[in-house]
């Protein structure tokens, strides 16, 4: 996330005043270049000047005439969604939502000084160091996204497909990119929620990156959706929202698998248990679950237990889940799953090294 450098002084960034010229005039090209404008954004001087930096940075102008006209019908074809206030146009908004910074209110905070999340691995821990945003900061961001939008809406509603001002589609675009720099902060700020649902979803059809990522797209969709004038905090909508999502993804894996064992059915394709039998002998059979036995012996009292757990050995008639184990062993999900991990290398490299012998043929 880009934080803002030095305010930078106004730039030229501006357009021609379009004029009744005298075809042919020897001064009519340096008069139009001379004669310019600057259309203002902002009405304090600090925040237009952020503004423009920020423009200059993130968004390169466009000098295609055919890319300005495919944008404008873009934009014309679509209206900019914002969660609508009354105060967005009154002339004192400006000032009360934006203050002197056109970028700031928790934004630029940086997350090294918030602490690692403890039982998960370092790729999710990276995505909960932002910080818990207070009420304040929380309703602070939402105005601000929400008004950059609705400024973006107002520029939106004034283009012309017949003159195309690449300044006034620049000025969109940034509204726009600073509005999504303010949503993605408060989605960054509320991965903790989204994580401790979701796991909770996760069983063997449903895996915890597949939820993660759908829960994740799920808050995005909150974060826009959400009014925070209506006085509660965002945790609470956002919560529903993820599980209620995680919960229809779970059903939709159920139903799928439901139509799949209905097709094979309906098929005709034979899967009784007579065809299921193994043709091993029983002497091969005797010979792997000693070796098998050995090797489990083999492996400390934790690894053992999550071995036959995991693969329903010994007295596990049904194999037991990562969140089961986790529990009853007072340790993390995660931490099951490395154990688990480790295991299995270990039973891997015995086999390496005393492989069974041939069976007969």
């Amino acid at each position: 996330m880009m934080i803002m450098a030095k305010v930078l002084q106004s730039t030229a960034l501006s357009q021609p005043v379009i004029g009744s010229v005298k075809r042919k005039s020897p001064i009519s090209k340096s008069a139009k270049s001379a004669s310019v404008k600057t259309l203002k954004t902002f009405k304090k001087k600090t925040v237009e000047e952020q503004f423009i930096h920020f423009l200059q940075l993130s968004c390169p102008e466009q000098k295609s005439a055919l890319d300005l006209t495919l944008e404008v019908k873009r934009l014309l074809a679509e209206k900019v969604e914002f969660i609508a206030s009354e105060r967005f146009s009154e002339p004192s908004a400006e000032g009360e939502i934006l203050g002197d910074i056109f970028l700031g209110s928790g934004i630029e905070q940086s997350p090294a000084k918030v602490s690692k999340v403890a039982a998960l691995p370092s790729h999710l821990a990276r995505l909960c160091e932002t910080k818990l945003l207070s009420p304040d900061e929380e309703r602070s961001l939402f105005h601000r996204m929400n008004y950059l939008r609705f400024r973006a809406e107002q520029l939106r509603s004034t283009l012309d497909i017949e003159k195309p001002h690449c300044w006034n589609l620049r000025r969109i675009e940034g509204l726009l990119k600073a509005a999504d720099l303010y949503r993605d902060f408060i989605v960054k700020s509320n991965m903790r929620l989204v994580i401790s649902i979701v796991k909770k979803f996760v069983n063997l059809q449903n895996g915890f990156d597949d939820l993660l990522s759908d829960g994740i797209i799920a808050l995005l969709r909150a974060v826009d959706k959400f009014d925070i004038g209506l006085g509660f905090r965002f945790s609470t909508y956002a919560t529903q929202v993820v599980r209620r999502n995680s919960y229809r993804r779970v059903m939709e894996k159920q139903a799928e698998r439901q139509r799949n064992t209905g097709s094979i059915h309906e098929n005709g394709i034979d899967i009784s248990d007579d065809q299921k039998e193994s043709s091993m002998s029983e002497a091969r059979w005797n010979e792997l679950r000693s070796k098998l036995s050995t090797m489990l012996d083999d492996l400390d009292r934790r690894e053992k237990f999550i071995i036959r757990a995991r693969f329903s050995l010994g007295g596990h008639r049904r194999i037991q889940t990562l969140q089961r184990l986790a529990d009853k062993l007072g340790v993390s999900k995660e931490r099951i799953r490395q154990l688990e991990k480790r295991a299995l290398d270990k039973l891997r490299g015995m086999v390496e090294l005393t492989p069974l012998s041939e069976p007969d043929v």
